[in-house]
């Protein structure tokens, strides 16, 4: 693919896991993806084959960290912006992708859709095994950008925690794992949201350096479960010298090791071993 295919606006062409796979990104407008996103494809673990959702998937860099880690994983990336689903599937089709373009495909759909217009628009009942999220972050009184896309791509909606894990609860298998990052003022809404549909939550804050405040938090739950709430050790991103990741931190960012539940649940339609 040469650069001429791509039209404005500008893009790079962003290596991850060490240059193991590529992601096309818009270079001046829209979501650019990076830790979050490899901190959020690390919460899927698995040694058996799984389908993967991600939701409001963007350029795809959380998913195709997904395949590229776990050669048994088959990624839905489901995206509402023509353009960043545009991306998506150029990132696909980059030649270093190759190793992974047949288990990843693209679904332009709005992820709040319900009933008969969510399963025309290709989003089916159970059908995953994982769903995860990068959900929009910014509130009404943050800073606003002059990106109209990025701005929209980040803006939090009344409810959006509710009808994001509506969708997901819908097209997450029964016992199949919810995986999602956020900031932690959302913990509240988050836990309310999971609701009935998801237990076993667990909760990792992500701080940036030692001493520091969280910015993020690492949420996973299962569906239909009954195990109770676990607040696990934080992450801590950097090292003393502000600048390097941790060792934890730089595997996970790099796709060498999965961030892996305290608790395993056993779906409910598995037999006991």
């Amino acid at each position: 693919m040469s650069n001429a295919d791509l039209q404005e606006p500008a893009f790079t062409i962003d290596a991850f896991h060490r240059g193991r796979f590529h992601v096309v990104q818009p270079k001046n407008e829209g979501h650019r993806s990076g830790i979050d996103a490899m901190l959020l494809a690390s919460l899927v673990a698995s040694d058996r084959p799984v389908s993967v959702a991600d939701l409001g998937s963007g350029a795809g860099a959380a998913g195709l960290a997904v395949a590229s880690r776990l050669a048994d994983a088959r990624i839905m990336l489901i995206e509402k912006f023509p353009v960043m689903a545009d991306y998506a599937r150029r990132s696909i089709g980059l030649p270093e992708n190759a190793f992974l373009a047949d288990r990843v495909n693209v679904v332009e759909a709005d992820v709040t859709l319900t009933g008969k217009a969510r399963l025309a628009a290709g989003l089916n009942d159970e059908v995953h095994d994982h769903v995860i999220m990068n959900p929009p972050f910014n509130h009404a009184g943050d800073r606003k950008t002059p990106d109209n896309l990025k701005a929209e791509a980040h803006a939090m909606t009344e409810g959006l925690f509710e009808t994001w894990l509506r969708t997901a609860g819908a097209i997450m298998k029964p016992g199949g794992q919810l995986s999602l990052i956020a900031r932690p003022e959302s913990i509240a809404e988050i836990l309310e949201a999971c609701g009935r549909r998801f237990g076993g939550v667990e909760i990792t804050p992500v701080h940036p350096r030692p001493g520091e405040d969280a910015t993020r938090i690492l949420v996973t739950a299962i569906k239909g479960s009954k195990a109770r709430l676990i607040f696990r050790a934080p992450l801590v991103v950097h090292g003393a010298d502000g600048h390097s990741l941790n060792t934890e931190v730089d595997d996970l960012n790099n796709g060498r090791s999965a961030y892996r539940r305290r608790v395993v649940s056993r779906s409910p339609r598995q037999p006991a071993v």
